[in-house]
């Protein structure tokens, strides 16, 4: 079915984006977000499971991934630049709302979406990573300095530091590291140790996803590198410039009507704080109040390919009943 799905090249915000659509270009468009490190292709059965349900897909690589253009340096890749680029895409579709789901960084964009452009959705699935608003007088990166140098996230802010470390191990090896790990914890690799090498690889693939898939994957990094989804990470410190310019929008909720899905073993979930408890408490619904939360039982992180049919359903229902208030 995915062997049916177009792709092509979009201008959006000064630079070329691939996109992957399927489905009638008359029908309401959904627009999907991927994470990392993926590509459309990790929308592979949402794409089509809702096309074929009467929406018009779109699924971009987004900037620095796959066969999307890739600026060089961390300052093209703030938040602005992301939410930039899907409105260019939006538009390009003469598309006034859309649908949006994002997943990990996709998520991120498009919490981000709805905060400065409520009027360009109608809808949003946020899978894995909740809406949280940061204090604009604290670095993101200093959040997470409590876990040491072994956090992925700390140890991705050094430029070269992750590729060196990627780079020795193969691509299907260092995606089978990442794609298929069941770790609920925040990646947080022992002294000395860089992520990637504390990252097991299963000794049999689990039954959602093929030997053949993760190579789709792979060859698309061994052709792009992994710097450009590393800069994305690089450029959270320029959050609190784009906070101070952004300011307007501080405490500002999201009003539009969101579901939020997760597996119940996703990264993060572990302790007191876990992301779970958080989307489930008073302050996540104070801040995001038209909110459903759906929690799946044996779900791990990349929740859209490993529990494909009951994420797509999760995304058809919620969708198909905005589209109903709406129509």
């Amino acid at each position: 079915m995915t062997s049916e799905v177009r792709e092509k090249k979009i201008k959006t915000n000064g630079i070329w984006l691939n996109v992957a659509e399927k489905g009638d270009e008359g029908e309401p468009l959904v627009l999907l977000l991927h994470g990392f490190p993926e590509t459309w292709f990790s929308w592979r059965h949402q794409i089509d499971f809702l096309s074929s349900h009467g929406y018009h897909v779109v699924a971009p690589d987004l900037r620095g991934y796959a066969d999307s253009d890739s600026p060089p340096t961390h300052e093209s890749y703030t938040v602005s630049h992301l939410v930039a680029d899907v409105i260019g895409l939006l538009d390009h579709y003469g598309t006034a709302q859309a649908f949006v789901a994002g997943h990990d960084w996709g998520a991120i964009i498009g919490w981000s979406l709805c905060l400065f452009r409520p009027d360009r959705v109608k809808g949003f699935v946020s899978l894995s990573v909740p809406y949280s608003p940061r204090d604009p007088n604290l670095k993101p990166s200093d959040l997470f300095k409590s876990f040491g140098d072994g956090l992925y996230i700390t140890q991705f802010q050094e430029p070269g530091r992750a590729e060196a470390a990627f780079a020795k191990h193969d691509c299907l090896t260092v995606m089978k590291k990442f794609l298929l790990t069941t770790r609920s914890d925040f990646w947080v690799a022992p002294p000395n140790t860089e992520i990637i090498d504390d990252l097991e690889v299963p000794s049999t693939l689990p039954d959602w996803i093929t030997e053949e898939e993760i190579q789709v994957y792979a060859d698309k990094f061994q052709k792009s590198g992994f710097t450009g989804p590393l800069n994305y990470y690089r450029a959270m410190d320029l959050k609190l410039q784009e906070l101070e310019i952004l300011a307007p929008w501080q405490g500002y909720k999201i009003v539009i009507p969101t579901k939020f899905i997760a597996g119940d073993k996703d990264i993060g979930n572990e302790g007191a704080n876990g992301t779970i408890k958080y989307v489930k408490g008073e302050m996540f619904k104070s801040i995001v109040p038209n909110l459903e939360v759906v929690v799946i039982e044996d779900g791990h992180h990349f929740i859209q390919q490993e529990k494909s049919e009951r994420v797509s359903q999760e995304i058809l229902s919620f969708f198909n009943k905005l589209r109903n208030i709406t129509e």
